[in-house]
């Protein structure tokens, strides 16, 4: 006797129940942190705490759909910029994308080195997904002369997460200055 070891499809639904609950608990997670109650990312989504319990069993399962549907849309978001960009302007348009999504994890550094297994795969999938896409709007930058080839792709997803670390006293704007400042240092002499 074999197993059958294909998943049904969701009912529509059930799948928009958790699209709902992704996009609720993606803005609670940005404005309260990944502790925020189930009940307000509950509420916000328009569903009963028992419907975010049987989708999502628990938080560190809520989280890493959370970031991997974050971490997906924004490697998503490369081709599209570069088919409607100059290889430069897509570039810098991604890497201030990439800065968002960076800025809207409130807590989620702690939690991802919180030791919690269901985490131990999101750095790999982290790199996995972003390094392509970045790298392919490095790569076209060079190749059209606009910037120098100077940075791997891991490189400049570090080195923008560094840079847009606001400090307290800083202004929100900080991290785009910095942004700004660090394609600008692409740009010289390319």
């Amino acid at each position: 006797m074999t197993q059958h070891t294909e998943q049904r499809p969701l009912r529509r639904d059930a799948q928009r129940n958790i699209d709902a609950l992704l996009d609720a608990a993606k803005q609670v997670f940005g404005t309260s942190g990944v502790d925020a109650p189930a009940k307000e990312i509950a509420d916000l989504a328009g569903v009963g705490v028992g419907t975010l319990y049987r989708h999502f069993p628990k938080r560190s399962d809520l989280v890493k759909a959370v970031f991997q549907a974050e971490v997906d849309a924004t490697a998503d978001a490369a081709p599209a910029l570069a088919a409607e960009h100059d290889p430069v302007v897509a570039l810098e348009k991604w890497l201030h994308r990439y800065t968002e999504f960076l800025a809207t994890k409130r807590g989620l550094a702690s939690a991802l080195h919180s030791g919690d297994p269901t985490f131990d795969a999101l750095p790999a999938y982290f790199i996995g997904r972003l390094g392509p896409a970045v790298g392919s709007l490095l790569d076209a930058a060079a190749a059209a002369g606009a910037i120098r080839p100077v940075a791997s792709p891991k490189d400049l997803l570090y080195a923008v997460s560094k840079l847009s670390v606001t400090m307290s006293d800083e202004d929100p704007e900080h991290g785009r200055r910095m942004l700004d400042l660090l394609v600008d240092g692409l740009r010289y002499q390319a």
